[in-house]
């Protein structure tokens, strides 16, 4: 029975990080091949008792997935070529450091590639604007094709398109319009920002404890080191930003949206 390329990427990543048990060691390419018959057989019952050692080959058109599977998760860094100094190239392969984390789901949002960011940050974001999640698509787009400099403009432009969303709600809003005035008024991002949180702040005891929580961490801080980021990318300065870096940001974006979106939902 063939299976979808979401069902193989997800059942070679309980392989590679040990969650799924296999006959054969996954550390070259046939070996993983396997792996994935044998667990898929395992899922769907089709393994019967007292046959072991037995195989369970995919059909064509896994084998044919599995091939895409594979190179895309070397391209994303999550897989390298090789096993050790006597066995360097393919078939042999072993995860990265970036790719033990996502594996072994250390990492607080498990992501790698455009469908499954999308599919992390609408769980936790469920009202995302579209336009918004287009940018954000178009960031994890660059990111997984190595453009990281075009993946961090990308991402500065998701954190201050969300953050005008706030600002444009408030202002349509008969009484907070009045006590965020000082905010509208700024014609600078920075500026706008240092006035609203200027303002939050007076405000702070009144603010439930879940928008309270984590509100330096979730929203200044990401704010900050986003939109720095996205300067440095967006002008000619020749610095260039580390694979592990904007990884790094795409995490981040997450939980500052969904605070936007907690103190978007307070000021309703």
């Amino acid at each position: 029975m063939p299976h979808t390329y979401e069902e193989l990427r997800a059942a070679a990543l309980d392989i590679l990080a040990g969650r799924e048990q296999v006959q054969y060691e996954p550390s070259q390419y046939e070996h993983l091949s396997l792996g994935l018959g044998q667990v898929f057989a395992r899922r769907e019952g089709r393994i019967q008792p007292g046959h072991y050692g037995a195989t369970y080959p995919l059909d064509a058109q896994d084998k044919g997935l599995l091939l895409e599977l594979f190179w895309d998760l070397f391209r994303q860094g999550i897989i390298s070529l090789g096993l050790n100094d006597s066995n360097r190239e393919f078939p042999f392969f072993h995860l990265t450091r970036l790719g033990r984390q996502l594996a072994q789901g250390q990492e607080a949002y498990f992501f790698h590639d455009v469908s499954s960011y999308e599919a992390a940050i609408r769980r936790e974001v469920p009202a995302i604007d579209a336009v918004t999640l287009l940018y954000l698509k178009e960031a994890m787009q660059a990111f997984r094709a190595g453009c990281m400099l075009s993946a961090t403009v990308m991402l500065g432009v998701s954190v201050e398109h969300t953050f005008e969303l706030l600002l444009e709600q408030l202002e349509a809003h008969a009484t907070h319009k009045t006590t965020f005035a000082p905010a509208f008024a700024e014609r600078t991002l920075l500026r706008k920002y240092n006035k609203f949180r200027a303002v939050l702040d007076s405000i702070a005891k009144k603010l439930p404890p879940e928008v309270k929580e984590d509100l330096d961490t979730h929203f200044a801080g990401i704010l900050s080191v986003i939109r720095t980021y996205r300067n440095e990318s967006g002008h000619p300065t020749g610095r260039i930003i580390d694979r592990e870096q904007t990884f790094v940001l795409l995490q981040l974006f997450i939980p500052y949206c969904k605070k936007q979106y907690q103190l978007m939902q307070h000021f309703k």
